[in-house]
């Protein structure tokens, strides 16, 4: 019998990696490639999960694009003070999760070739759950505390990113 096959994602391998790298600094976050088959510091599920060391963000060329701006966005919404202490657990807070599930699908939109709906469909795809059945109809219907929570915060302006 194979092996369950893994869900078809955008892996950053499929991207360009200049705009990722400029996308984080925007917020004042580092990006670290880790070399193929070494394992990724601050990895909260494993690889090929994204991982948080501080203000770094580590990913390899299989790590899906989805994890990788889920974890930046976890960082982008810590309080700058708590950032350096974040290793690969960025949070106890379930509006902080709520707040990086729907920002890391605004961030999308500012990579070529990735775009929020390819971001949610990966995110429904990879397992995430939601109470409305899928990450697009969280963000569009039943996330209101998150984007109020993101607005508070000073990341976005209605729907848009403003920073």
């Amino acid at each position: 019998m194979d092996a369950p096959r893994p869900p078809e994602v955008l892996l950053l391998r499929e991207i360009p990696l200049e705009p990722v790298v400029a996308l984080l600094a925007r917020y004042g976050l580092r990006f670290e490639l880790v070399a193929e088959g070494a394992p990724i510091p601050g990895s909260y599920w494993g690889e090929p999960e994204a991982g948080l060391v501080g203000g770094t963000v580590h990913a390899r060329a299989d790590t899906p694009v989805h994890s990788l701006l889920h974890e930046a966005a976890h960082l982008i919404v810590a309080p700058a003070e708590r950032r350096a202490a974040i290793h690969t657990d960025a949070s106890d807070s379930i509006e902080e999760e709520d707040a990086a599930c729907v920002l890391q699908s605004l961030l999308a939109d500012a990579l070529p070739g990735t775009g929020a709906a390819r971001i949610l469909a990966d995110m429904d795809a990879w397992g995430y759950t939601f109470r409305l059945g899928s990450a697009a109809a969280y963000v569009e219907r039943d996330a209101d505390e998150a984007w109020a929570w993101l607005q508070r915060a000073g990341l976005v302006t209605g729907a848009r990113l403003l920073v």
